[in-house]
């Protein structure tokens, strides 16, 4: 028995060896090799060192040094910055580059420069829709939740046939109390969207909009039509704890947990529920289930599941 695992662990260990020495042979400039290096590290700090350089490195490209400002944009704003405008200051005319200097100017809290920075970008491309989506997600971090409504609106109006674009539009629609006009677009996409998350996106309209009745009906129908939609399953499960029926949200939520196990989001709203009925023994179970599952994401878990 030890000897069959000794011999399978070997030809693990040959075979990652086969697969990572061509990587690490083959030639690369000296940009390849430092991002190659600083994408292995866990930290920023960590890259920096390894980063800095290629602002004065003729060989790098705008796209490297792109891609090394967003490595470094976490933990050292001001350094992905300097390697952002050295980027500009070789593609000028590149819209990624501003629209990676409007998210590094918001990191930094400078709002002249992310305005200065998008509207650069929608110079550069007219038609392009990632400036509006852009300009779209800031606003909804700052909680204006209407002008953000308006960017996907011209998003949209850019890109109809984009279905990721068109949903979020819904959901900002819906989120600013415009729920006839989310339905509208919604009904526009059917053919370009699955019926079912077509279904889904109804039914949080509905429940925006305090009517948990219909929006369960259109949940239920959503995973009748594809039983592994989790996010079908999530929302039903939300809907019906605001009915107060607890248990179907329970059976709701952990068949959500069990089709996207990756995603923390479905046992942490159970624990939210279960604290906020008084059934602290239940909460104590699912914390212990997302500590067990989800380590590394100790901020969700107090958020959302703080035992008292």
């Amino acid at each position: 028995m030890r000897r069959g695992r000794r011999s399978l662990l070997v030809v693990c260990t040959v075979a990652v060896v086969i697969h990572l020495v061509p990587l690490l042979l083959l030639p690369r400039t000296e940009p390849e090799q430092q991002l190659f290096i600083a994408r292995a590290m866990s930290t920023v700090p960590q890259r920096v060192a390894f980063l800095r350089p290629m602002k004065d490195d003729a060989q790098a490209t705008t796209a490297e040094l792109r891609e090394a400002a967003s490595l470094l944009l976490g933990g050292a704003p001001d350094e992905a910055h300097a390697l952002a405008l050295e980027a500009e200051r070789r593609g000028p005319e590149e819209v990624e580059t501003q629209l990676l200097l409007a998210r590094i100017c918001d990191v930094e809290r400078m709002s002249r420069c992310v305005r200065t920075a998008l509207s650069r970008a929608e110079s550069l491309a007219p038609g392009d829709a990632r400036p509006d989506v852009l300009r779209a997600e800031l606003l909804e971090k700052s909680g204006d939740v209407a002008g953000a409504a308006d960017s996907l609106e011209k998003a949209h109006g850019k890109a109809p046939e984009d279905a990721l674009i068109g949903l979020r539009y819904v959901g900002m629609l819906s989120a600013a109390r415009r729920g006839d006009e989310a339905l509208a677009v919604l009904r526009k996409l059917e053919g370009h969207v699955p019926p079912a998350r077509i279904l889904v996106e109804q039914g949080r309209v509905h429940g925006r909009e305090g009517r948990d009745a219909e929006a369960v009906k259109l949940f239920r129908a959503a995973v009748a039509e594809d039983p592994k939609l989790s996010v079908g399953h999530f929302e039903l499960g939300l809907a019906w704890h605001r009915l107060g029926r607890l248990d179907a949200a329970e059976e709701a939520l952990r068949r959500a947990d069990r089709l996207a196990l990756a995603d923390p989001k479905a046992l942490a709203a159970l624990c939210a529920i279960q604290l906020k009925e008084q059934r602290i023994d239940d909460a104590r179970l699912t914390r212990m289930d997302l500590e067990r599952r989800f380590s590394g994401q100790p901020e969700l878990i107090r958020q959302s599941c703080s035992i008292p």
